[in-house]
Formats: structure tokens, sequence, C-alpha cells
């Protein structure tokens, strides 16, 4: 093995100095050479835009897909398929599992059955759900996580190795400021020839200036944070726009899944007793309206019989206010269109069909499907 031995003893007496040096600043024996304030302050900005990007990227990564993660962040599938140089292969999400789960079940139920139709309806709408989901997490990862990833591996290497030889510059500073210091006192007592001084004041002016030049290294890097910070904002845009258009997809999705239902409860007619769904309508409401001879309904949207919206005034049975649950498009002229959160008036009307009430806001009048509306007491 060829190595050489004076610069490996050379290194190691390096080494010895620093640590008696770094020792004795820690016990108050020795002088520090402080940094200055603009760059203390640009170390410490450093350091929080570290520590708070490894706090972020750690709970985005948990928020998108909680997994298991190694002391380096990355997911440990992520670092086996990085190791190996190979892509991580797109995976399934639970909801594109359970529309495969609602697809077979419906096949082994019978696809004609209302079962077995509804398991395909809800089934196909997981299985978009699961695929707007994976889109989602492809787009944060590569537009959101991966910079954060990047700077952490990358830039904040390149940083800390060149403040840890920053630091090594000062310690080999106020090494030779300390043997000059000394030199003198030994010249002034013993009345030496400056020799030894000279040679002290050329180490020191030679460590001074490698200082210097280390300094203004680290202080140049340190400033590219503010660039960090602006490429980190443009992703944080990045992240809440994926966001937004994931949620306002599985909005839609959602809408047109209620409305697919409803459809298909208008089709099938009234499903059997053993097959309702729970109603949001209170028993007191439904206490009152028994007296009139009508009962509620417990599943939306069932189409009641053909009943003209005329212009006369009608008997009004149980009238108060109810809060619409959900977002409702009238089919015709006779109903009313709901917007969810809002607050209209709802009665019903002898002969009317139970599963509606006739709903008013302001001077528009319409009917309503009672599973949309939360009576208020």
């Amino acid at each position: 093995m060829d190595f050489n031995v004076k610069k490996l003893a050379s290194d190691a007496g390096v080494f010895f100095t620093r640590a008696v040096q770094f020792t004795e600043e820690k016990l108050g024996q020795a002088e520090k050479t402080e940094l200055d304030p603009h760059l203390e302050n640009l170390i410490a900005r450093a350091e929080g835009t570290k520590n708070w990007t490894e706090k972020i990227l750690r709970q985005t990564e948990v928020l998108l897909q909680p997994n298991p993660i190694d002391h380096t962040g990355a997911r440990i599938e992520e670092f086996i398929y990085d190791k190996l140089d190979k892509k991580l292969p797109s995976k399934t999400t639970n909801a594109e599992l359970l529309g495969q789960h609602m697809l077979d079940a419906a096949n082994e139920f019978g696809p004609g059955t209302p079962y077995g139709a509804t398991l395909i309806t809800v089934g196909e709408y997981q299985k978009r759900l699961g695929a707007a989901e994976r889109d989602f997490l492809h787009t944060s990862a590569s537009t959101f996580l991966t910079p954060l990833r990047n700077f952490l591996e990358g830039d904040w290497r390149t940083i800390s190795k060149e403040r840890r030889l920053l630091e090594n510059r000062r310690l080999d500073l106020d090494i030779c400021k300390a043997r000059l210091k000394k030199a003198k006192q030994a010249e002034t007592k013993a009345a030496l020839l400056s020799e030894e001084v000279d040679k002290a004041e050329h180490e020191l002016r030679v460590a001074q200036t490698e200082f210097d030049r280390q300094a203004e290294v680290t202080r140049l890097l340190l400033e590219g944070i503010s660039s960090t910070h602006l490429n980190h904002l443009r992703c944080l845009h990045d992240f809440a726009e994926a966001q937004a258009t994931y949620y306002a997809q599985c909005h839609r999705f959602m809408q047109d899944l209620q409305r697919e239902l409803a459809r298909g409860n208008d089709v099938s007619g009234s499903l059997p007793s053993s097959d309702v769904c729970p109603n949001p309508v209170s028993s007191t409401f439904l206490s009152e309206t028994s007296t009139t001879g009508a009962t509620v309904s417990s599943c939306p949207n069932q189409r009641p019989g053909t009943l003209p919206m005329e212009h006369t005034q009608l008997p009004v049975t149980g009238a108060r206010k109810a809060k619409v649950l959900y977002d409702y498009d009238a089919h015709d002229g006779s109903e009313l269109s709901l917007l969810a959160d809002e607050l209209i008036t709802v009665y019903t009307v002898p002969g009317m069909d139970p599963d509606w009430l006739i709903g008013e806001r302001g001077n528009q009048k319409g009917k309503v499907p009672v599973t949309y509306l939360e009576l208020l007491s």
C-alpha cells in the first residue's frame, strides 16, 4: 500500500492542534475569532431553511402516502429502487382497489340486479377517484417533494462542506495568532532574534488570507439561500394548484355519482323496505306530517308522479326552515334548484308524493327532494 507517511503525520498533527485550540476555546482559555455579523445571520438563516425544509418534506410525505421512512426522509421503496437504478413502478391506489373489489362483487351478485348495478356505478367512480389520486401523488412528488429533497441532498451538503472548511480555517487562524503572541513574549523576555516572530507573522498572514477567501466562498453559497426560497415558493404554488385540481376532480366525480344514483332510482322506482337508506329528515317533522297522511321516504331522489306547480295558494302543512345538504339541479320547471348550505322554507301539501316537499326561496317556488335537506327545529 502506497501512502505518504510524512503527509499522514502532518495531517495528524494539524488535527491534534485544531482539537487543542477548539478545546481551549470552549474552556475560555484561548481567544476566538468571531465571524462577520452578516455571515452569522446568513448561517442562521440557512440553518432555519434546512431544518424547516426537512420537517415540511417529511410531513408532506406522510400526508401524501403514509409509509415508514428511513433516517434520510426518503421512503424505503424509493430508496431501494434508487439504489438499483430502476424507476419506481406506479402503484395502485386504495380507491382503485376498492373500485375493483366492487366490480368483482357486482359480477358475482349479478350486474342486472339493483345492488349489482349500483356496485358497478360506485366502483367505476372509485376507480376514477383512485386515478385522480395517483396523478396528484405523481405531480406532487415531481413538482414539490423532489426540489425539496434535491436541496437537502445537494445544495445543503455543499454548504455544510464549505462551512466545515471555514471552521478549520478559523481554527488555523487563531492558532497562528496564539503562536505569534507567544513568540513576541519569548522575544521580549529572552532577547531572542526576531526570526521566530517573522515566521509566526508570515504564517498568520497566510492563515488570514485563507480564512478570508473561505469566508467569501461560504458567504456566496449562503446568499444563494434567497434563490432557494424563490424556487421553493414556486414549488409551493405548484403543490397548492395540484391539490386544488385533485379536490375539484373528486368533488365533480361525487356530484356525477350522486346524479347517476338518483337517475338509477328514478328508473327502478321505489326500492324494497329492506334496502332503504338513512334519512336526514328529523323525527319531529315525521310526527307532524303523519297527521296529514303523508309519509317521508328514506331514499334520495325518488321521482314523484306529475304534480303541476300552479301559482295558486296551496294548503301548507308543517312549514319550516331547512338547510340544503347537497347541490341539486332541477330537472324541469316544476322543481327548484338547490345550492349546498343555503336555507330555504319547505312544506308539504295533501296528496303530494312523500319523497318531495315544496321549497321556497324568496319568490321562487318548486319541488325539492327530501333527502337533500336537513330540517331545522
